[in-house]
């Protein structure tokens, strides 16, 4: 098992060159792509057509397809770039950090998204865009960590010095990334309701809406896989342009 087990890591440590990388994302894009148009298209649709109204919410209930995936994904895109930060920290994998820096703007959109779309359902049920709940307080803080982490990746010309400085930033940004995803648990007074997707029955989302919200949340999983291998195969790029623009100034 230990001998497996290495082995696995030595495969997936392979991609620590951004040649192989490359290649290997170009490869899976396409792939990645097509399968979040076909989940994202067949859970919206069935998710807004094919799903009654609920009976306290009506039809802003539907927005949960997308608020929730979005919101979920925001959370789960810093962790991500949290563990790419520490693997840069620890190994000094370059590629690591371009996944961590290509991982912010779209965590950004996701958290814009998350935000938006709890705010259009905030007006008709709590009577209002905001409400500065402990849950909705710190994704806002989160959303700022966002900001800041990808201010800083464009001002420091430094690249290695600029990988150091923001992953302390995104040590520092989790504790928001928790506060947002379990804020709930911590405080009893907040307005946010309790976890959509529950074990306990009484707060569990009905069975009818169950399962195109799983395939939105895949979708959106699958989305994010996405754009990150995108962005990051552009920053790769990007870097290899940079040396060559280097070299050049000195032949």
């Amino acid at each position: 098992m230990k001998e497996f087990t290495r082995r696995i890591a030595m495969s997936i440590w392979r991609f620590a060159n951004p040649n192989l990388f490359e290649r290997a994302a170009s490869r899976a894009i396409p792939y990645c792509a097509w399968t979040t148009a076909l989940l994202l298209g067949s859970g919206l649709v069935w998710g807004a057509a094919f799903t009654s109204n609920d009976y306290v919410q009506g039809a802003a209930v539907k927005i949960i397809f997308v608020h929730l995936p979005t919101a979920l994904m925001a959370i789960n895109a810093w962790f991500m770039m949290l563990a790419a930060s520490l693997i840069w920290l620890i190994r000094r994998h370059h590629v690591s950090a371009l996944a961590a820096r290509a991982a912010a703007p779209v965590g950004v959109a996701l958290t814009l998204a998350a935000i938006a779309t709890g705010a259009i359902w905030g007006k008709p049920m709590w009577g209002t865009w905001w409400a500065w709940d402990p849950r909705l307080t710190s994704f806002l803080i989160l959303f700022f960590f966002y900001i800041g982490y990808i201010a800083l990746w464009n001002s420091i010309e430094d690249r290695e010095r600029a990988a150091d400085i923001t992953s302390m930033v995104c040590l520092v940004g989790t504790v928001f990334a928790v506060l947002s995803r379990y804020a709930v648990n911590f405080w009893d007074q907040g307005l946010h309701q309790p976890p959509t997707l529950s074990f306990d029955q009484e707060t569990h989302i009905h069975s009818s809406y169950y399962f195109p919200l799983l395939i939105c949340i895949a979708g959106f999983v699958m989305l994010f896989i996405t754009l990150v291998l995108l962005r990051t195969r552009t920053e790769i790029h990007r870097q290899r342009a940079s040396v060559l623009a280097f070299r050049e100034q000195f032949d």
